[in-house]
């Protein structure tokens, strides 16, 4: 009984949440399209050129708007900007 419940809680820890596009979206709607539109993404000299700078920058603007987003929520918008915008 104690080795099913060890090997639960272990495979457990190891499972992680995928990203939700959808919520990103939306999330992005409601808190980022008031301050830019789609042209900043698609720029020719825009500064965000790889997925870890994209996370460093969804990061800066929700802090810098003062939004109180989760980590799974930040990982939401940055999975939608990715999926439509950078294609990292």
């Amino acid at each position: 009984m104690k080795i099913i419940l060890v090997l639960t809680l272990f495979l457990g820890v190891g499972i992680a949440r995928a990203a939700d596009i959808e919520n990103g979206n939306d999330l992005h709607f409601e808190h980022c399209t008031g301050c830019h539109d789609s042209s900043v993404y698609i720029r020719a000299d825009r500064k965000v050129d790889n997925l870890a700078r994209l996370g460093q920058q969804v990061r800066f603007c929700k802090d810098t708007i003062g939004v109180t987003w989760f980590d799974d929520e930040v990982e939401d918008v940055i999975a939608y900007l990715n999926a439509t915008y950078y294609h990292f």
